[in-house]
Formats: structure tokens, C-alpha cells, sequence
């Protein structure tokens, strides 16, 4: 099977992507991955959804709202980031802003003259600090060995905020695989309407049917200011008769509006 994800080689999306398939290409950003994925260009999409401690990935929430596409898989994987770089005297460090965020703590301690540049994947950082000497890159401490091109050492090991990190990773499909089994499922709603008590008369068809929402979250839709789209993820499948009465359910309420079905899926934990 051939897959999709953030590029170059050697990113955390590289990593989780190889747990899944064969052949793995890369793009530049996660809008990318997902139209690819929606016009039928390759048959797997892997994208950054929500990190442990920085949340969610805002790129992945609009690009799953904006694109019929399906959610067949969640991959778990923990994040290891070190510093890498040819040397200890360098005077910026490049990497994902998500990592930059993650290591916040740590480069305000051990680098804060040190300027902090985002860049599109951590792999570029580090691909960055292998051809500038100034530069270093945050990622995982293999990108430092000569399977990636070698150059670099690794200065510093585990220099996330928390030991505890970790992120979920969504192989996205073509709308047309979309499963109902699974023991979770992703809803995007947009009401396109906003009125007092309107999140809770969403969410109550949840509870009354003792589902657990796992996850809630609102975008902006675009179209107007004040105006939301819901992510919502819940701990249950669409083949269960709750799950579907509870969709049904949503869907009556924002008849001016739209439920998108991402699908059912299971979670694989991966560890690298």
C-alpha cells in the first residue's frame, strides 16, 4: 500500500506512515495530503491530528472539514525529540512549531538567545542544521544517523516539556472506504446557525445514550465571524444502533447545516 505524509524523510508522520504501509511519499503541509488522498491520487493519507501537550493540529481539523474523505485508522505513537545539530555553537533552532512548542521549557533554560525558526516538518529542520553548521533541528535522535544522511550529533535526548508525550496520527482514505467498525468515530458538524444552548443540545444525544465524547472541538467555519464547525470524536462505533440514533439525532437539529461521517476506526499504538 502507498501512503502519504509529511516530508522529507524522517519525520514523526514518516515514522507513524511506515506503520501502515509499503511505499510512503511526502508533501509539504497537511492540506496537501488530504486533497491527494480526496481526488484519488494515492490510497492512504497519514496526518498530525492531536499532540499531548501543544493539542490539537489546527491544519488537520479544517483540511478533514473541508475534504469528503475518511478516517479508516488512529495511529499512537510517542514523540522523543532531541537536539540535534554539527556542533554546539549554533544560533537558531529550526523545526516543526509544534516541536518548538514541545521543547519550550528546555530551549528557554538551556538556549534563550538562541532565535527559534517553524519550518514545515521536523525532518526539514534537521535537514537545515545538516547542511548550515548555525542551525540546529529538533527530532527524533535517529534523523542524526547516517540512514538519514548523517552529519550530526545528537547534543541532547528527550528534551520534550513532558516524558509523557505523545500524538495521534489519522490515516485518511478516499470517502468511499469509510467503515463503520471500529470502537471509536469522528464527527465534523457544522450547525450553520448559533443560538443559547446549542452545543448541549448536540452533545445531550450523546450522553443519554451513555457514549463518551472523547474529544470536542470548534473551528472556525469561514464563512462568518462567530460561526463554528464541531470536530467531535466519541468512544463508540457507528455499527453500534446508540452511535447512529445519536448522529440521527444531530443531524434533525442543524438541518441548516451538515454532519460529516469520518467513519469508525480502531487505534494501533506504535512504538519507535
Amino acid at each position: 500500500m502507498k501512503a502519504i505524509t509529511l516530508g522529507p524523510e524522517g519525520t514523526y508522520s514518516h515514522r507513524a506512515a511506515r506503520a501502515i504501509a509499503d511505499e510512503v511519499t511526502f508533501a509539504e503541509s497537511v492540506t496537501d495530503i488530504v486533497e491527494a488522498v480526496a481526488e484519488g491520487r494515492v490510497e492512504r493519507g497519514v496526518v498530525p491530528i492531536e499532540n499531548s501537550i501543544e493539542g490539537s493540529v489546527t491544519e488537520s481539523l479544517d483540511a478533514l472539514a473541508t475534504h469528503d474523505v475518511a478516517v479508516v485508522r488512529e495511529i499512537v505513537t510517542p514523540i522523543r525529540h532531541a537536539l540535534l545539530a554539527q556542533g554546539e555553537d549554533f544560533e537558531v533552532v529550526a523545526s516543526h512549531a509544534q516541536a518548538l512548542a514541545q521543547c519550550r521549557s528546555y530551549l528557554e533554560d538551556n538556549y534563550p538567545h538562541v532565535a527559534r525558526e517553524a519550518v514545515a516538518s521536523t525532518a526539514r529542520g534537521v535537514e537545515q542544521a545538516r547542511e548550515d553548521p548555525s542551525v540546529a533541528g529538533i527530532g527524533h535522535p535517529d534523523n542524526a544517523s547516517e540512514e538519514y544522511g548523517g552529519g550530526l550529533r545528537v547534543l541532547a535526548e528527550n528534551i520534550q516539556d513532558r516524558t509523557s508525550n505523545a500524538t495521534r496520527f489519522v490515516v485518511v482514505a478516499p470517502e468511499t472506504e469509510r467503515s463503520d467498525a471500529g470502537g471509536k468515530t469522528s464527527l465534523v458538524v457544522y450547525p450553520n446557525t448559533n443560538y443559547p444552548g446549542l452545543l448541549l443540545r448536540l452533545l445531550e444525544p450523546f450522553a443519554e445514550r451513555d457514549i463518551n465524547l472523547t474529544r470536542v472541538e470548534s473551528r472556525p467555519s469561514g464563512e462568518r465571524l462567530g460561526d463554528y464547525v464541531f470536530h467531535v470524536d466519541v468512544a463508540a462505533g457507528l455499527y453500534e444502533e446508540r452511535t447512529r440514533e445519536a448522529v440521527e439525532v444531530v443531524e434533525g437539529i442543524v438541518e441548516d447545516g451538515w454532519v460529516r461521517r469520518l467513519g469508525s476506526y480502531d487505534t494501533r499504538h506504535v512504538l519507535y
